[in-house]
């Protein structure tokens, strides 16, 4: 069964000129990139995407570092390409990534307050519909 997700190669990926790799990752993969948008993230933008940590000690650095540089937001489309994306990009902490992954091979702690881990991809159908819907209106 088809499905979408939302992927977003973050500020640190496209000042580290990585978006290419990401996406070269995602159709290696067999995945299909059907929009792609280079988008300045405002906080509004940014409050909505990440409701569920409003409040949180962790969500004003989250902010500050998702404006910090442009973003770019990717919808993709295949079979089963939630959890494919997820084990694609790898564990969150870029320390503890697998080789192989995005995160992995291309990402590293620099001992700031935020992970900078280079991408962004839904964690569910449901979230990934949702996030679509704030970055792709």
């Amino acid at each position: 069964m088809t499905e979408q997700t939302l992927v977003l190669v973050k500020p640190d990926g496209v000042r580290r000129n990585l978006i290419g790799e990401v996406i070269a990752r995602i159709e290696r993969k067999g995945y299909v990139v059907t929009d792609l948008r280079y988008v300045s993230a405002t906080r509004e933008l940014l409050t909505e995407h990440y409701e569920e940590h409003v409040g949180k000690p962790f969500f004003e650095p989250l902010v500050e570092f998702m404006m910090s540089g442009p973003t770019v937001a990717v919808r993709v489309e295949g079979n089963g390409v939630v959890e494919g994306f997820r084990s694609l990009a790898g564990a969150t902490n870029p320390t503890t990534a697998a080789p192989g992954t995005i995160r992995g091979d291309l990402g590293r702690d620099w001992g700031k307050a935020v992970i900078e881990n280079i991408v962004h991809g839904s964690d569910s159908t449901l979230s990934a519909d949702r996030e679509l819907g704030i970055w792709f209106k």
